[in-house]
């Protein structure tokens, strides 16, 4: 048996670093091949977190387009630590309650992780039974290719589908909304939507994304999560609706009420749990 040699550390460009753990890992370039532009690295996550703004997240932090700090995938790999961000932002935050909400979704990732230190692969079962008025067997195993491959035609999924594959990352609200569509529209079971994001997401860490799958799916949360176009196009500025097919023709899944979402999604489950 030959000796495993250590990984190569020092690389002349980002292509010839490619090149390398292509090589290095062929299986997983067989699956997907395509390099995220995120950089990596400490100097990279330091500067993403100079750049945080503690009043601008906790006011904008639900928009596509708002201050998100975009250091999960350094917090995921420990380029920078929960206390190295939460001390900077606290420090650099004048008013002190302007930093709260942005160290509270610090305080959630913490959670997850000492949830993930007591549970293990439990992580991947159902902590609690579906409240949609559906039984697991109701939900299929894999998930759809059209969603995988951003056909559906809606172009919200598709574009997040993209957006996950290209950049190994989506912000938080679109995350929700992809799985969202995924468990409760194409009624998925949430472990094949979890599955496919661990797959791509740079700051996938199983803690943290299969429990917000099951906060989603409602098997950890006392109801499932839905949304409409009316909320989807508050939070992206309409980017995704302008042109899109489905919304052109009046054939759009998520143009509703949520009372209407709830009944058509979840006919067999009671009223206040829709």
């Amino acid at each position: 048996m030959s000796e495993l040699q250590p990984l190569r550390r020092e690389f002349a460009s980002r292509e010839d670093l490619i090149a390398y753990v292509t090589a290095q890992f062929p299986a997983s370039a067989e699956i997907d091949s395509h390099a995220s532009p995120i950089p990596g690295g400490r100097a990279a996550g330091l500067r993403a977190l100079g750049a945080v703004d503690g009043a601008k997240y906790a006011a904008t932090r639900n928009y596509l387009n708002g201050r998100v700090s975009r250091l999960s995938p350094y917090l995921r790999h420990g380029a920078v630590s929960l206390s190295e961000v939460r001390d900077h932002v606290v420090r650099r935050t004048p008013k002190r309650h302007e930093s709260e909400k942005f160290v509270n979704e610090l305080a959630w990732r913490d959670y997850w992780q000492r949830l993930y230190a007591k549970l293990g692969d439990g992580i991947w079962r159902d902590r609690e039974p579906y409240k949609t008025g559906f039984r697991p067997a109701d939900y299929a195993d894999a998930l759809p290719d059209d969603i995988m491959q951003g056909e559906t035609s809606a172009a919200c999924i598709d574009g997040f589908s993209r957006d996950l594959r290209e950049t190994g990352y989506l912000h938080n609200h679109a995350r929700m909304w992809m799985a969202a569509y995924v468990v409760h529209w194409r009624r998925v079971k949430w472990q094949a939507g979890a599955r496919w994001f661990l797959t791509h997401l740079l700051d996938g860490d199983p803690a943290s994304n299969n429990l917000s799958w099951q906060w989603v799916a409602s098997t950890f949360s006392h109801k499932p999560y839905i949304f409409n176009r009316e909320n989807l196009e508050k939070y992206t500025a309409g980017a995704y609706c302008r042109g899109c097919p489905l919304a052109n023709n009046r054939r759009c899944p998520f143009d509703k009420t949520y009372e209407q979402l709830g009944a058509e999604l979840f006919p067999n489950a009671p009223p206040e749990g829709r």
